[in-house]
């Protein structure tokens, strides 16, 4: 069998030198420990995964780790293949996906990891080095140094001819009233659908989602979190904006972490907490409780999906299809 996919898979390509690096994304992190790098790495994996695993295993720590970039980079196969593939690779021990909270008191904030092995990883050697500190600090992000203070700019005084009149000024001053009156999870809710037209809310729609999404801020996400949770992965097809969102948001809901106790003289400790996020749909939750980096319902229909039988009445009506198409072809 190793033989058959070694001879059959493709050379994954190399990788660009402009490759993106991750900022809020999906960025690589190397696990401890692994073998040299040889030839016949992967060899027992199928053509599609082998190649994907050869291009991932190029990448340099911190580069962009999500199905969209790699789909971008990679013209063999499309996102939903890249997605299959990720889960495939997750159960074959190559990778977890990590989510990190790390921040000082009311500063927590979540960041996301994917750690790559060349060498196949069993669920005990992940759960045991997921849940060291090790671990914990190469999942957090490196802090960018501290930007050079730079003296404020004089703007020079505008003409009084172009000054808004009275009325022009209070309807500014209304419109920003209400602007600034909007919660954070209402207007990262009523931006969604800029970024991806799919996803166009009405008002009311944010006023009713605006209670699940506050939940998520009220745990010390960002605002991006919350925008890239709601945006990644999403289905090719979206029949209800709101019904998707407010599954997403009660499903993937973050566990709220517990305060850190400090005193008013003492500066917070700086608070770290990493859970793994199931390859495929992204639900949080202890290495213990995602074997293979999978929820128990992708678990589940992952490993259904090798034994699923194919219909005989669509079989038939295929085969009935292709004679037809034969029988057209057929010179008159």
């Amino acid at each position: 069998m190793a033989t058959q996919h070694h001879s059959s898979a493709l050379p994954a390509p190399a990788v660009p030198a402009a490759y993106p690096m991750a900022k809020l994304g999906y960025g690589k992190r190397s696990a401890p420990g692994q073998q040299a790098r040889t030839r016949h790495d992967f060899a027992l994996l199928p053509t599609r995964e082998r190649y994907v695993a050869g291009f991932v295993d190029h990448l340099p720590d911190g580069a962009a780790m999500s199905v969209k970039q790699l789909a971008k980079q990679l013209p063999l196969y499309g996102q939903q293949a890249i997605s299959t593939a990720l889960n495939a690779l997750s159960v074959a021990g190559h990778l977890r996906r990590v989510r990190c909270a790390v921040g000082a008191g009311d500063e927590t904030r979540w960041v996301f990891r994917t750690f790559w092995s060349r060498t196949a990883r069993d669920n005990e050697w992940w759960n045991t080095y997921l849940a060291t500190e090790a671990a914990t600090r190469t999942a957090a992000p490196v802090e960018p140094p501290a930007p050079t203070a730079v003296p404020p700019q004089r703007t020079p005084p505008q003409p009084t001819d172009t000054e808004p009149s009275p009325p022009a000024r209070e309807a500014i001053s209304a419109e920003r009233t209400q602007t600034t009156a909007l919660s954070p999870a209402y207007l990262a809710l009523a931006r969604l659908g800029r970024n991806d037209h799919r996803l166009g809310l009405s008002a009311d729609d944010c006023t009713t989602l605006e209670p699940l999404a506050t939940q998520w801020l009220d745990r010390g996400v960002t605002t991006d979190y919350l925008t890239n949770a709601l945006t990644a992965g999403l289905p090719a097809q979206i029949d209800s904006p709101v019904g998707l969102l407010r599954r997403r948001l009660i499903d993937k809901l973050p566990p709220r972490l517990p305060a850190t106790p400090s005193t008013p003289t003492d500066t917070p400790a700086p608070t770290r907490r990493l859970l793994v996020e199931c390859t495929d749909c992204g639900r949080p939750g202890p290495p213990e409780a995602l074997p293979d980096g999978l929820c128990h319902p992708c678990h589940t229909t992952h490993s259904a999906g090798g034994r699923t039988s194919p219909d005989p009445t669509q079989i038939a009506a295929v085969k009935a299809h292709m004679a037809n198409l034969r029988d057209l072809l057929k010179p008159v």
